[in-house]
């Protein structure tokens, strides 16, 4: 089983900045794509971004040119640098890794963006 552990949410006016952190412990397969997503209460689950082994992203459209996704292979850590935040940002927000066995999702952290 891998077990990731997040931390970095909170509360935050609009216009601030949070980093998110996402730690991944596994014990004999390597984490292959490494994504973040949020729900907001009464919305589908969003796939915000996205990064791959070799450092490739992708983004969805509402965090595009605001949010930035990295990772540290050494660490098996990924990061969601957020920017510029918006009242509408605000919803739980969880990270999910791939590897060949399958993929596995963090315990979700409260992202709440105030006016």
């Amino acid at each position: 089983q891998v077990q990731l552990v997040e931390s970095g949410g909170g509360l935050v006016q609009a216009g601030g900045s949070l980093r998110l952190s996402c730690v991944a412990s596994v014990s004999r397969f390597s984490i292959n794509v490494m994504r973040w997503y949020r729900q907001a209460p009464g919305k589908q689950r969003e796939l915000l971004a996205t990064i791959t082994r070799a450092g490739s992203t992708d983004y969805a459209d509402s965090v595009k040119g605001r949010f930035t996704i990295s990772r540290d292979n050494a660490k098996n850590t990924v990061y969601l640098q957020m920017n510029s935040l918006k009242p509408e940002d605000t919803a739980v927000y969880s990270c999910n890794v791939g590897t060949v066995v399958g993929g596995f999702w963090g315990q979700g952290t409260q992202v709440t963006v105030s006016s």
